[in-house]
């Protein structure tokens, strides 16, 4: 399996990109291809991808928080038919080692938080991955469901905010620049 990173929009790395995108999120939350397009515009965002001659096994879309060293997986998603088979943890294996060598001191996600047991399988994915789950639950305006944030942290040393307020307001502004201007 081959790893790519892309910090650029690249048509051809998005038609690859696009199905797992869709088959995963299309339903529920996809940011639109104009969004993304605008994110790689202002250059805050990261097409992940893994894959092979012949398919795109995951794919992830990450951003920097702004004024920090954290990188934020806005999304990610492993093809149905290669799930359970250690395909996210290589990729997320993947995003962290690139993320160490751009000097990212940790890495932030975003869970649902209600009760489900699909929500209750990610957030145990994430901590066999070694994310800690933050207690705070965030409501935003626009999005029912609620969010924790999980924090991952890449440094030793590195100081990443504690608590998920502190997480979920660097995680708006993310949100709130991707969707300015587009």
């Amino acid at each position: 399996m081959e790893f790519k990173t892309v910090d650029h929009w690249d048509e051809e790395v998005w038609k690859k990109w696009r199905s797992i995108y869709h088959e995963a999120f299309g339903e529920k939350g996809a940011k639109s291809e104009k969004i993304i397009r605008n994110m790689f515009r202002k250059q805050t965002c990261f097409f992940h991808i893994a894959q092979d001659e012949s398919e795109v096994y995951a794919i992830a879309l990450s951003g920097k928080l702004r004024g920090t060293k954290i990188l934020l997986i806005d999304y990610l998603a492993v093809r149905e038919k290669h799930r359970n088979r250690g395909v996210g943890r290589m990729i997320i294996n993947y995003i962290m080692s690139w993320s160490i060598n751009r000097e990212f001191d940790g890495i932030v996600i975003e869970v649902e938080a209600e009760q489900t047991s699909e929500n209750l399988r990610r957030i145990r994915f994430w901590e066999k991955c070694n994310f800690m789950l933050l207690p705070y639950i965030h409501h935003y305006r626009v999005v029912p469901e609620p969010y924790q944030a999980m924090v991952l942290k890449l440094v030793p040393e590195a100081e990443l905010p504690e608590k998920g307020e502190e997480v979920f307001h660097l995680i708006e502004q993310f949100h709130k620049k991707s969707f300015q201007g587009a």
